[in-house]
């Protein structure tokens, strides 16, 4: 163990783009008489595309219909997500409207509401496809799979939607990692000029080919991380993605730390419970002891711990 200055800070260029895309499956039958342009954005309660000329419509929810919804049904998430989003758009107030997974005769006459605002048969229930659930609110179209004319079903998903937000993308070495974590601020300098705030919402493996960078492989065969930077001022991320100049370059402000004991990342012990500890080796002893540590900066596979410890104390690292 030596005691020592840590220094974080780094630069990583990237690119924008959006997040990875979900595909959108259509239900039932029919045929497509009209579908939306790539690029277009839609938002909760709005049509996506047509079949048979009736609107099938964005909600936003944590899973599709997967059944009629009705009049006698038996009680189920989906009549919640139901009514929470018509609720949400104004088609039914809560005093008259318990959102919960029994449907009513006031979800009844909701739905009723909701259709005569599409212009679309006041039934009362909502049949197979003709809402496509998804976990946001507003939809941008990455990719339209289907086309005009054909039937429901006679190929692979009809849509590929992201969410409209702007992220930048960097690729870093693991041992960057740290420095990177979730939460974290970090500033984002545009290619087309200018810099944007940005903040670090997560960490993936293996992306796919759009925005958010190539599939690509460490030296040893594993997937290789990238991390997304929500971009605070969407009008200027969006602008400069736009632009066809979609590089950036990302800065993590610098941290230091003077005169600390550090050890090696490896070293590090997940403690039952929480917190982290070391395993030192104290002279003419057969077996190293636990010691808890409180871990600060971590840069470059070295870690800033605090605890029982000294200079020159010798720390077990597993090989």
């Amino acid at each position: 163990m030596q005691r020592t200055t840590l220094a974080s800070g780094l630069k990583s260029n990237g690119k924008l783009g959006h997040a990875a895309a979900d595909e959108i499956a259509a239900q039932g039958a029919g045929t497509f008489t009209d579908l939306p342009k790539i690029g277009d954005q839609v938002r909760t309660g709005k049509p996506l595309y047509e079949v048979d000329a009736q609107p099938v419509v964005l909600f936003r929810g944590s899973r599709p219909f997967w059944r009629v919804v009705g009049k006698g049904m038996s009680d189920g998430p989906d009549v919640r997500i139901l009514e929470r989003n018509l609720t949400d758009l104004g088609h039914a107030k809560a005093a008259d409207l318990a959102v919960d997974d029994h449907f009513t005769d006031a979800t009844a006459e909701a739905v009723k509401r909701w259709q005569k605002t599409l212009g679309v048969p006041q039934t009362g229930r909502v049949e197979m496809g003709r809402v496509a659930v998804l976990p946001y609110g507003e939809a941008r179209v990455e990719e339209v799979g289907a086309k005009l004319g054909t039937a429901v079903g006679s190929g692979g998903p009809v849509l590929k939607v992201t969410p409209p937000d702007v992220y930048a993308t960097i690729k870093p070495n693991e041992e960057e990692l740290p420095q990177l974590a979730p939460g974290s601020k970090v500033s984002v300098s545009l290619d087309v000029g200018g810099s944007i705030p940005g903040k670090i919402t997560s960490i993936i493996r293996d992306t796919g080919p759009d925005g958010l960078g190539e599939k690509s492989k460490t030296p040893d065969g594993s997937a290789k991380p990238a991390v997304l930077i929500l971009l605070m001022d969407q009008k200027s991320a969006a602008a400069a993605l736009n632009s066809g100049r979609s590089g950036a370059t990302v800065t993590v402000p610098e941290k230091k730390a003077a005169d600390v004991l550090v050890v090696p990342v490896t070293a590090l012990l997940a403690m039952s419970g929480d917190g982290y500890g070391v395993e030192v080796v104290e002279p003419g002893a057969t077996d190293p002891k636990l010691v808890r540590v409180e871990v600060g900066l971590i840069v470059a596979n070295q870690a800033e711990v605090r605890g029982q410890l000294k200079e020159g104390d010798k720390v077990v690292v597993p090989q």
